[in-house]
């Protein structure tokens, strides 16, 4: 039995190129998982294997900044030239359905939702070592050679923002990254602050019947 109905917002985040996505895929391919997926929206083309509306949404610049002036984003950020946010609507939608809601986006953005979404759980995804995030950017070849040092700029500037961040999970091996961040889900879903409430009232209740 849940004693936190609504649902967990869980932020997963880290340097461009520290393999998020795969993660994030690898947590949707486990047996049995209660995981909602929150697409984000964004300016820049879609790549070759993504899909509108299950990857991103893609939209022009003129669409995304009407949506910055109406509040239409939980988070939005502009990276290496493009537009990526969060709808949120979306997402306040499903954690009312009592869905666990994985947020996979950039530093920039997490840090946004940490200041509006004090109960969310914020994962700092990491390279086992420098060299092998430089090797993913650079066998990615989906940016030119000024973007791609652009990322690399980025990411060593974020590295010292791991300690705003809940926990810090080492990408060593994509199914071990997924089995720890699946860890600190469960271990979340039972923190005193989010069921100490139910649980009272669950109480209250037994006694009296009695």
């Amino acid at each position: 039995m849940k004693l936190n109905e609504r649902g967990l917002l869980i932020v997963i985040s880290g340097p461009s190129g520290v393999g998020k996505s795969s993660v994030r895929k690898a947590l949707f391919d486990m047996p049995n998982h209660d995981l909602a997926y929150s697409v984000s929206m964004t300016t820049r083309l879609p790549r070759t294997s993504e899909q509108e509306g299950i990857d991103y949404y893609f939209v022009s610049e003129e669409v995304f900044e009407d949506k910055i002036k109406n509040g239409e984003f939980l988070e939005w950020a502009n990276f290496v030239g493009h537009y990526y946010g969060t709808p949120r609507d979306k997402v306040e939608e499903m954690l009312d359905e009592g869905k666990q809601v994985v947020l996979e986006i950039e530093v920039d953005g997490a840090l946004q939702v940490r200041r509006q979404m004090k109960d969310a759980v914020f994962i700092f995804l990491v390279p086992p070592a420098k060299e092998a995030l430089i090797n993913r950017l650079k066998s990615r070849g989906t940016e030119s050679e000024k973007e791609l040092q652009e990322r690399i700029d980025k990411a060593e500037s974020e590295y010292l923002l791991a300690y705003k961040y809940d926990y810090i999970v080492v990408n060593d091996e994509v199914n071990n990254a997924a089995d720890r961040i699946m860890a600190i889900i469960r271990a979340e879903h039972a923190r005193t602050e989010r069921t100490i409430h139910k649980y009272i009232e669950l109480m209250e209740g037994e006694d009296s019947e009695e």
